[in-house]
C-alpha cells in the first residue's frame, strides 16, 4: 500500500512542477509518510552525494515536500543544488523555510552559507549569533567547526581584527581544553596568524604560523608565504626567498587552502608567491 501510494505522487509529479510551497499543513499520516521515504531515499541514494541536484533526487525531493511542505531536512536537500548553482532567487526561499521549521539545525549552517557562497560576513555572523542563543550549552558546530571558528573568519573578511582574534583564540582554547592542542585543525592556527599580521602584530602572528607549521607537518604553502612575509618584514631576506620557495613548491604539489566551489578567504595564488619573490629579491639588492 505504502509503495504504491508513493509512486502514483511520483508518477503524477514526474510530469509537472511540482513543490507548491504554499500548500497547506500536512496531516500527521503525510508528515511520517514524508519523513520515512525522505529517510529511506537518503540512506539509498544521499541527496547530498553524486545524487545531489539530478533530476530524479530533485523529483523525489518534490513528492516528498507535496507529501509535507515542511519537512525541514528535505528543504534543505532541496536548496542546495541551487546555492551550487548560483540561483539564490531559488536557493534563500526554501533554506529560510528549513531555517523557520528547525533553527536549531539550520540557522548556524545558513550562517555558514552565507560567509562563503556570498561574503555576507555581517549576516553570517547574525547567524552564528542566533545559534549561541538557541543552544546556550552547546557550541554548534556546522561543516564540522565550531560557530567560533567560522565567526573568526567572518570577523576577518570585515577586517575586524580585534574580534577575529576572539574568536579564533576562544576556539583554540575550547579544543585545547577539551582535547588537546594537537586536536585544534592547523588552519585555526593559521588564520589566527593571518589576523594578527594584517594587524601588525607580528610576534603574535609568527607564534601561530610557526603553530600552523607545525601541525602542518611544514607542508603547508600559505602558512609559508606568511612566514615569507614575516621574515621580510623583520629585514631576513634569506629566510623570506627560503620560505616563499618552500611555498611554490607546497603549491605545485597541491598543499595550498582550497574549497569545492567558492575562493577561500585569502587564498594565495601562484602570482603572489612569485611577486614576493621578486619584491624580496629587490629589497635584498637595494639594502645591500
Amino acid at each position: 500500500m505504502l509503495q504504491r501510494y508513493f509512486l502514483s505522487i511520483f508518477i503524477s509529479l514526474f510530469f509537472c512542477s511540482c513543490y507548491n510551497k504554499n500548500l497547506k499543513e500536512a496531516s500527521e499520516e503525510d508528515k511520517i509518510l514524508s519523513k520515512k521515504i525522505f529517510d529511506e531515499e537518503q540512506a539509498k541514494h544521499d541527496f547530498d552525494g553524486p545524487y545531489q541536484g539530478t533530476p530524479l533526487s530533485m523529483k523525489l525531493l518534490d513528492s516528498i515536500l507535496t507529501l509535507d511542505p515542511n519537512n525541514c531536512e528535505a528543504l534543505r536537500s532541496y536548496s542546495v543544488p541551487y546555492l551550487k548553482r548560483g540561483m539564490p532567487h531559488k536557493w534563500k526561499p526554501l533554506f529560510d523555510k528549513a531555517v523557520a521549521c528547525d533553527p536549531k539545525t539550520w540557522q548556524p549552517w545558513r550562517g555558514y552559507l552565507y560567509l562563503w557562497f556570498y561574503r555576507d560576513y555581517k549576516k553570517a555572523i547574525e547567524d552564528f549569533d542566533a545559534s549561541d542563543i538557541l543552544t546556550p550549552n552547546f557550541v554548534d558546530s556546522p561543516q564540522g567547526h565550531s560557530v567560533d571558528y567560522w565567526r573568526g573568519i567572518a570577523y576577518l573578511g570585515l577586517k575586524d581584527y580585534k574580534n577575529a582574534a576572539h574568536y579564533f583564540n576562544t576556539h583554540i582554547a575550547r579544543v585545547r581544553e577539551d582535547s588537546g592542542e594537537d586536536w585544534v585543525e592547523p588552519s585555526a592556527f593559521l588564520y589566527l596568524g593571518i589576523t594578527y599580521f594584517e594587524d601588525s602584530k607580528f610576534k603574535k602572528a609568527r607564534i601561530n604560523i610557526e603553530k600552523a607549521l607545525r601541525y602542518f607537518q611544514n607542508v603547508s604553502a600559505d602558512s609559508h608565504y606568511y612566514r615569507a612575509l614575516l621574515y621580510l618584514e623583520e629585514g631576513e631576506y634569506h629566510e623570506a626567498i627560503a620560505a616563499t620557495n618552500k611555498a611554490i613548491d607546497d603549491y605545485k604539489n597541491g598543499y595550498y587552502s582550497k574549497r569545492a566551489y567558492v575562493e577561500e578567504i585569502r587564498q594565495i595564488y601562484p602570482q603572489q608567491l612569485l611577486r614576493l619573490k621578486k619584491l624580496i629579491a629587490a629589497r635584498m639588492v637595494k639594502n645591500k
